[in-house]
């Protein structure tokens, strides 16, 4: 459904806009007035991100950024190199293009890889068995529903056993992913864009845009379509999952392998990215069913934003940590056994944090649709489902959980989500900082969208929301903050 772009609003509709949000776990009950405001959601007010030319550097920019990390990783022990003088600017600009040039080029191998595992992965998302959810009522399809096949877990497992396979015959080798990493992302940020652009055009020529503003660039970033779907795939949750997260996992691996191949063993370290990487992506597939309850699904356009970053940034920005053990001497960043007892035990009580604050929440709003039969998969952990849960009416219509972790904390998940990510950087020790870029730009996105959360949450809501702030103090840390 089209928008018109020059759609006038008072100033009350634009805070209207600003408080919908999908910050607490909320029911999906929907008042007359919460219907008003998605009414208004489905509309462009104001431009977001620092409007086109925000997003143009944010485009622009972010590549930049992932090859310059990389370099400074790769060929430089980790160092963030600089120019040594106003002379050096144009020598230090050239050394990094040839590195990009030669060490990062496109070449046929990334290609024949990078496409391999999108084909493979939307043959398995096409025919494995799945488990169907039934998705949140979406306002923009007049709160229709709409059917998910939930078969990440699945196609994981067979693309494990798939590699497993290649490997040990010789056809693939998987110490090759992270010796062509540079080659790899360059495919990877290709598409990010190709990919980005042509749905943009393929949604505009199909008439099937919506909630535009009129500016070029910025409907790409933001996007055009809401539920892109081939078949049975629908393909933005299939890229939240199956590309970022397999890339991740594989490059944890990879990297053990190489570590195999050239000392005979692995280190705990890598092993320490090896186990984190699975848990997370089990944990998608795992939990698939919960996906089609967020924000990013019933309401998050596909764009640039969105695709960019599961194609390119997320496989190739998280993982620092294993390409410096890749590329290093284990002396360089050994710790003692209690330090590895330490950083184990911290990852896994994160992630069941994680895990189970992240079901109560998806659960709960399944509750709320008359769900009362939930998936069973391994790890089914303890407290995942809330029976009889609290919550607190809101004269919008939606329901804010108060039991289970998030009696605590207004975003648990969030806090332990973090804390798993600057773990993957502190197994590297004080080698190198660059690792650390995951937890530093994770921190700064979630503090500042959960700002923005909360004050739309305070116009949503009104004093329902100061009643919830009165039962949850805490925005992350209980007793702390």
């Amino acid at each position: 459904m089209a928008q018109s772009s020059g759609s006038a609003t008072t100033n009350g509709e634009v805070r209207q806009r600003k408080a919908a949000a999908d910050s607490p776990p909320e029911g999906v009950t929907t008042s007359e007035e919460g219907r008003k405001t998605d009414k208004l959601l489905d509309q462009h007010q104001e431009y977001e991100f620092g409007g086109p030319w925000g997003v143009t550097a944010m485009m622009i920019g972010f590549p930049i950024l992932m090859y310059y990390l990389w370099i400074c990783l790769w060929f430089y022990d980790g160092q963030l190199v600089v120019p040594s003088s106003a002379d050096d600017i144009v020598p230090f600009l050239e050394r990094m293009w040839m590195h990009v040039y030669v060490d990062a080029y496109p070449n046929a191998y990334a290609w024949k890889v990078y496409t391999g595992l999108i084909v493979y992965q939307l043959f398995l998302a096409w025919v494995m068995p799945g488990y169907q959810q039934e998705g949140l009522p979406v306002p923009s399809l007049g709160y229709k529903t709409l059917m998910y096949n939930c078969n990440a877990l699945w196609s994981i497992y067979a693309s494990m056993i798939t590699a497993a396979v290649l490997h040990y015959y010789n056809i693939f080798r998987l110490t090759e992913i992270i010796d062509n990493y540079g080659h790899l992302m360059s495919v990877a940020i290709i598409y990010g864009f190709v990919v980005s652009f042509g749905v943009y055009f393929l949604t505009v020529a199909t008439g099937n845009q919506i909630r535009m503003s009129g500016n070029f660039i910025y409907d790409v970033f933001m996007g055009a379509c809401l539920n892109p779907r081939i078949g049975p795939i629908d393909l933005k949750m299939w890229a939240e999952v199956r590309i970022p997260w397999v890339i991740v996992f594989f490059l944890a691996v990879s990297g053990g392998c190489l570590q195999y191949e050239r000392y005979g063993y692995v280190t705990p370290n890598m092993a320490f990215m090896i186990l984190a990487t699975w848990l997370y992506l089990n944990a998608c597939g795992k939990g698939e069913e919960c996906i089609p309850q967020t924000w990013d699904m019933f309401h998050e356009k596909w764009g640039f934003m969105v695709i960019f970053w599961n194609f390119a940034g997320v496989p190739f920005t998280y993982v620092y940590s294993v390409v410096y053990m890749a590329s290093h001497d284990p002396s360089k960043y050994q710790f003692s056994t209690p330090t590895y007892v330490l950083l184990f035990t911290t990852l896994l009580t994160a992630y069941c944090i994680w895990d189970t604050s992240m079901s109560q929440k998806s659960r709960f709003k399944m509750q709320t649709q008359g769900i009362t039969e939930f998936r069973k998969t391994f790890p089914q952990l303890p407290g995942g489902t809330l029976k009889n849960p609290k919550y607190i009416q809101t004269a919008h219509g939606n329901r804010l959980l108060v039991s289970g972790w998030w009696k605590y904390s207004r975003k648990p998940n969030y806090v332990a989500d973090w804390v798993m990510s600057f773990c993957w950087g502190v197994i590297i020790g004080r080698a190198t900082a660059i690792p650390y870029f995951y937890s530093i730009f994770f921190i700064t996105v979630l503090i500042h969208r959960c700002g923005r959360d909360f004050e739309r949450c305070s116009i949503k809501y009104g004093k329902d929301w100061e009643r919830y702030c009165e039962v949850v103090k805490y925005k992350f840390i209980p007793g702390v903050y």
